[in-house]
């Protein structure tokens, strides 16, 4: 099982922006796919961004144009670069890592490892 490691997150004013890390440690997957999902409190954790290992990126459409996802594999890192930043993103920020399958990104359930969180809060 891999672990993750999130960091990054603040406190942000409206149209701001902000970079988070997930560190990787242990062995990863030769095939895999590391995904950013969020959740407010109240709600359900909700789907982001994924990267695989082919270097594919897949965005939410509340965050496309706005966030990117990418990766530094020497340095076992996924980022997720959020700009123009939104109230409406506000939540705790989990990285997920799966290994190759052809279901759902927004399937919480097909992956199998996930960091603590970083919280993300925007201010109007």
């Amino acid at each position: 099982q891999v672990q993750l490691d999130e960091s990054g997150g603040g406190l942000v004013q409206a149209g701001g922006s902000l970079r988070l890390s997930c560190v990787a440690s242990g062995r990863t997957f030769t095939t895999y796919t590391v995904a950013w999902f969020r959740q407010a409190p109240g709600k359900e954790r909700e789907f982001v961004a994924a990267i695989n290992w082919t270097g594919t990126g897949t965005y939410a459409d509340s965050v496309k144009g706005r966030f990117t996802i990418s990766r530094d594999n020497a340095k076992n890192t996924w980022y997720l670069e959020m700009n123009n930043l939104k109230p409406e993103d506000t939540g705790q920020y989990l990285c997920a890592a799966r290994g190759g399958t052809t279901r759902s990104l927004a399937d919480v359930g097909s992956f199998g490892s996930w960091g603590q969180g970083t919280q993300v809060t925007v201010s109007s």
